[in-house]
């Protein structure tokens, strides 16, 4: 959906994504540039660090937070309730941090620093005011987030027990559908009434589908974020422009998509729709 329709998030899907970096300020202006997006600061003045909503057209699209580690990107997945998922982490072989509430009083949400059995870090997002991501699937807007492994199947495990999410079968290939089971419905019900018309044809359970879950060569594990753009060249060359590295592109049969590195380490996906044929 690219309208300007209110998007919720059902339990297990991923919700929000904010980029971890020791210096914002360079980040803004490096995802500023590139994508077009507008930044407000959502801490109070005094406080320590910072955390940027960035946002196209007044619609959130994730956000910079200041870190003292490794710059890089996180994925956050929904919840109806953040302390009692992150036990439910733990119990399956995985770390919780502490649950933090998100401004004043809590009012944005509560999230929780996680880290999967096999080291891959996402966050937990108990939404309250901030749903999640609005402008997405449009130029200069979040598309996804891929669940990255060298034993994908194993991978898949701690989140088919955590969210009851499934895959379509991996084969040989080097990525495969992930879906939560209703998502589609909760979508037609909500943000994406035409769903099931749109997609008449598409492979059964499509409109499910939540993200995907892909082969690495080499580890570690992780969760990465792609953006969609209008032209994947022209996006890879400024990137190249504003200090960030490109660090290969590729064509599929839907997209042409460049793999590149901000200024700071962290590594992202665009990838611009260009359907085959």
């Amino acid at each position: 959906m690219t309208d300007q329709t209110t998007r919720t998030y059902p339990q297990g899907v991923p919700s929000w994504i904010d980029a971890r970096q020791p210096d914002p300020d360079a980040a803004q202006a490096f995802y500023g540039g590139l994508f077009g997006w507008d930044f407000e600061e959502r801490l109070p003045p005094g406080a320590p660090g910072s955390y940027r909503i960035a946002s196209i057209g007044g619609r959130e699209v994730g956000a910079i937070a200041s870190s003292d580690g490794p710059a890089s990107w996180t994925t956050y997945l929904a919840v109806d309730d953040a302390d009692t998922v992150a036990a439910r982490v733990v119990e399956l072989g995985g770390t919780a941090g502490t649950p933090e509430d998100a401004g004043p009083g809590g009012a944005a949400g509560r999230s929780v620093d996680c880290v999967d059995p096999r080291g891959a870090v996402f966050g937990l997002w108990q939404a309250r005011a901030r749903l999640g991501a609005q402008h997405i699937n449009a130029p200069g807007g979040w598309v996804f987030s891929d669940l990255r492994s060298t034993e994908p199947e194993r991978a898949f495990s701690f989140y088919e027990r955590l969210f009851g999410w499934e895959v379509s079968d991996m084969h040989e290939g080097p990525s495969a559908m992930v879906r939560l089971p209703g998502y589609g419905d909760h979508l037609a019900a909500t943000s994406d009434p035409d769903i099931r018309e749109r997609q008449v044809g598409a492979p059964e359970g499509f409109a499910d589908v939540i993200g995907a879950l892909a082969r690495l060569d080499a580890g570690p594990d992780d969760w990465h974020v792609s953006f969609s753009v209008a032209d994947r060249d022209e996006a890879a060359a400024l990137a190249d422009r504003l200090g960030g590295r490109v660090l290969g592109t590729w064509e599929g049969y839907w997209t042409r998509a460049a793999e590149l590195e901000d200024p700071q380490g962290a590594t992202f996906r665009v990838t611009q729709f260009a359907p085959a044929g």
